[in-house]
């Protein structure tokens, strides 16, 4: 596991095993916040042990920025925290994140200790203001990439933990693309020094705008290709012909995963799409 201080009493951490995925921490004087859990056991508990140990600090709260297994399985290694989420996240962790984890432990032996933690307090509309020492947090919903999608911001900090609402992929399988582009859009009237998004490097102050704008064209042109699929006798092969460097993103992404993912989300789109041509009968 990686991490770094990103500012007074701010942190980052990275993992070092599964798709950059990150999470991150806001210490207090008495007490501290954890945003995201890390997908590995143990480095979720290195992440825990720095804070409680190193630093000196309890854990009081754990804020899930969505249902997604990388973010939140980790809950369970926080029994003195109170979890907060979305409340779409609670719903989704007991109808999903349960079976999914039954699942995966019979193939995947470092998740025996995992169990799903619900959260405790669940914010459905507007927002909700977390004071931690002279630091305010404010969090509010952000979905896109999953309709549970929520985000902290550090007031003060000028600091975005945007979960995997912000990706190096726009990724909406699980999501929906007109939300999607309509909080990139919010995010970028924010007026950031950093974005802590879910899976990558941090993205500095004179990254932020440009970074807004490629996503935001990236969505723009893998809703093209989805629509000129709808038009094509043979789809799929037309939408495996467009490749992720075609609508603007580099291979290499999240070590690798860049183009599986894009292709996930041509086909998602797709199948909406001709669903809704379908729906109207035109």
């Amino acid at each position: 596991m990686h991490r770094e201080r990103v500012s007074e009493n701010v942190y980052w951490f990275q993992s070092d095993v599964y798709a950059q995925v990150t999470a991150g921490a806001i210490v207090g004087p008495q007490w501290a916040v954890v945003i995201d859990t890390l997908p590995i056991p143990e480095e979720t508990l290195d992440m825990r042990d720095f804070i409680e140990r190193d630093l000196n600090t309890p854990i009081r709260y754990v804020i899930n920025t969505h249902y997604h297994a990388d973010h939140s399985w980790g809950n369970c290694f926080f029994p003195n925290a109170n979890i907060l989420a979305h409340r779409k996240c609670r719903d989704l962790l007991e109808e999903k994140g349960i079976p999914s984890l039954d699942e995966a432990k019979s193939h995947t032996p470092m998740l025996d200790r995992v169990e799903i933690v619900l959260p405790q307090i669940s914010l459905e509309e507007g927002e909700l203001t977390l004071r931690i020492g002279k630091k305010h947090l404010r969090i509010f919903h952000t979905p896109g990439h999953s309709d549970d999608g929520i985000s902290v911001l550090i007031v003060e900090d000028k600091i975005l933990f945007a979960g995997d609402t912000f990706m190096s992929i726009p990724y909406i399988v699980d999501g929906d693309y007109d939300m999607m582009v309509a909080t990139l859009k919010q995010i970028s009237h924010l007026k950031l020094e950093n974005i802590i998004r879910g899976h990558g490097d941090i993205i500095l102050r004179g990254e932020i705008e440009p970074a807004i704008r490629e996503n935001l064209s990236y969505l723009a042109a893998i809703k093209k290709a989805a629509k000129t699929a709808t038009r094509r006798r043979a789809p799929f092969d037309y939408l495996e012909s467009v490749d992720v460097e075609k609508c603007g993103k580099s291979r290499v992404c999240l070590n690798g995963l860049a183009e599986s993912l894009h292709q996930r989300n041509l086909r998602a789109l797709y199948l909406r799409m001709k669903a809704e041509i379908e729906a109207s009968g035109k």
